[in-house]
Parts: C-alpha cells; sequence; structure tokens
C-alpha cells in the first residue's frame, strides 16, 4: 500500500525548532520528488521546500530559505523537514507530497538547479501535520 504519513508537528514558540517527518510506504523515496507544502487558514496552499530524486538537490521558498532544511534518510525512506527559528507565520498544516514524474533539476550558472511542482503534479500526498508557531 503507498502512504506517506507525516508527524513532528505540534506547538512551536518563536525562535524554537520543530522537524517533521514524512515516512513512505510501499514506494522508494530516493526515486521520487518530495515536496514540503503548507497551507494556513484562509490561504492557498503553498510550497516550503522540495529535494529532488537521487542526487537530493533541495529548492527553498524565500520565506524559509536559511531557517529550513529538507534532508532525505534512504534507509528509513523518510524526508525530514527541519524548521528553524520559527516564526507565527509558519503556522498551518504541513503537508509532503511525492511524484514520479516531475521535471529534472536544471543545469545553470555552473550548478544544479531544483524547485517544487504545482500540486497536482505530485502523486502522492500524505495526511498532514499541525504546525502552530506561538509564545
Amino acid at each position: 500500500q503507498v502512504q506517506l504519513v507525516e508527524s513532528g508537528g505540534g506547538l512551536g514558540q518563536p525562535g524554537g525548532s520543530l522537524r517533521l517527518s514524512c515516512a513512505a510506504s510501499g514506494f522508494p523515496l530516493d526515486y521520487y520528488g518530495i515536496g514540503w507544502f503548507r497551507q494556513a487558514p484562509g490561504k492557498e496552499r503553498e510550497e516550503v521546500s522540495c529535494i529532488s530524486p537521487n542526487d537530493g538537490i533541495t529548492y527553498y521558498a524565500d520565506s524559509v530559505k536559511g531557517r529550513f532544511t529538507i534532508s532525505r534518510d534512504s534507509a528509513k525512506n523518510t524526508v525530514y523537514l527541519q524548521m528553524n527559528s520559527l516564526k507565527p507565520e509558519d503556522t498551518a498544516v504541513y503537508y509532503c507530497a511525492a511524484g514520479d514524474h516531475l521535471p529534472t533539476p536544471a543545469y545553470y550558472s555552473g550548478s544544479f538547479h531544483y524547485s517544487c511542482y504545482a500540486p497536482e503534479l505530485y502523486d502522492y500526498w500524505g495526511q498532514g501535520t499541525q504546525v502552530a508557531v506561538s509564545s
């Protein structure tokens, strides 16, 4: 059974940290592009961070760049989102998604670049985990 399960959400303090996990079953995460997206109340779903299959090239939205880190543990078939320096505006439901036919990283300016893609391009989604940042 193909499944993505997020965990690790909860209440965080401004300036604090949380680590989200996205555990996959039924398929190998290494061969899929993985994205973290979030949706705050009354707002559209937005991209947060994504990692390419195989090479693990990463992308971060400007709003989280320098604060969040995406990583993948192949042995555990799990992708993580380490969130540091939390802000109240990080409050949202966080979703992980996996896609098998996403665009490959692009090479320009001397390096490879990856991105998050439109949600409809991802094949599998988790149920979401709530993150609330408040003092």
